[in-house]
């Protein structure tokens, strides 16, 4: 076996307009999927994003964690984005710091999942 690439990393969510009014209005994402069950009890956003997709995923027994796993956007200007997010009031879970590879913060999404805002350093 090989594994190729990553298809698609999912966040649970309680609220999908919500979560998807945070991600599209603070983050920019465009949706390229939009389902949702006729009763609204499950949910399914996806965005595209370089060769894999980024999902909200809204279903009674998935609940979200900010302990579990976190997504790291690559974004292109670093200082701009966190002054942005600041300005629009979300919340930081880590507050920007350099490491060896790349400058990086965490924010929280409406049910608390963290979110990695993330900048390579030039090679």
């Amino acid at each position: 076996m090989k594994i190729t690439e990553i298809a698609f990393t999912c966040y649970p969510v309680t609220d999908m307009a919500r979560a998807r009014a945070f991600y599209e209005g603070n983050l920019g994402l465009t949706p390229t999927i939009v389902h949702a069950s006729d009763d609204g009890s499950t949910a399914w956003t996806e965005y595209e994003i370089g060769a894999g997709a980024f999902s909200l995923g809204k279903w009674d027994d998935w609940k979200p964690t900010a302990e579990g796993a976190s997504v790291a956007f690559e974004v292109d200007d670093f200082d701009a984005t966190i002054a942005q997010l600041k300005e629009a009031g979300v919340a930081f879970k880590m507050e920007p710091f350099p490491t060896p590879v790349c400058r990086m913060a965490f924010v929280l999404d409406p049910d608390g999942s963290a979110v990695c805002i993330h900048k390579r350093h030039a090679h």
